[in-house]
């Protein structure tokens, strides 16, 4: 993952947790992932969110207004993003496919998802996004026959993701 790592944080989508270290283990939040994705759109202007948990003074704010506002994201709730919470694999496909939507990229290469002993845990709204993701090299298997579709992706995973969806999606 260091040459991904590398190409974030050069372009500016991520950024490590301190001046040295990037923490590639650590969890991504809900945050950061939405973050990443505002950055990557050049920081567009938005209204505030509706999500009554995101402060107008988080270094996130804008982004989940931005992304709320294109329907990129959606809360855990009518009123609550969650913004603290760990992403999962799946949410980040699903959030991948929507702002490729967004950008006009062809979403609609379904992926046979059936050599992975963990498809049937895919949840119903992440189905078409994991196989997409998965499809188009995005999001592969943490196995040979598993996706860990509910678990936390670490920040080394998405660096990794992200610098495919980049490569080979949107730029």
């Amino acid at each position: 993952y260091a040459d991904a790592v590398k190409y974030v944080c050069e372009n500016g989508f991520m950024k490590g947790i301190s001046e040295t270290a990037f923490g590639p283990d650590r969890t991504t939040t809900r945050a950061m992932a939405v973050t990443m994705l505002y950055r990557l759109e050049g920081e567009p202007d938005a209204a505030a969110s509706g999500f009554a948990d995101v402060p107008a003074d988080a270094y996130y704010a804008d982004a989940v207004a931005w992304a709320q506002a294109n329907d990129i994201v959606n809360g855990v709730s009518e009123t609550a993003f969650a913004p603290d919470d760990p992403v999962t694999r799946e949410q980040m496909a699903a959030v991948l496919y929507r702002y490729a939507s967004y950008k006009g990229s062809d979403v609609t290469a379904p992926g046979s998802l059936a050599g992975y002993t963990d498809a049937p845990q895919i949840s119903a709204y992440a189905a078409d996004a994991m196989g997409w993701a998965n499809a188009a090299g995005l999001i592969t298997g943490n196995t040979g026959t598993t996706l860990n579709p509910r678990g936390n992706a670490t920040r080394a995973e998405v660096a990794t993701i992200l610098m495919r969806f980049c490569e080979d999606i949107v730029r």
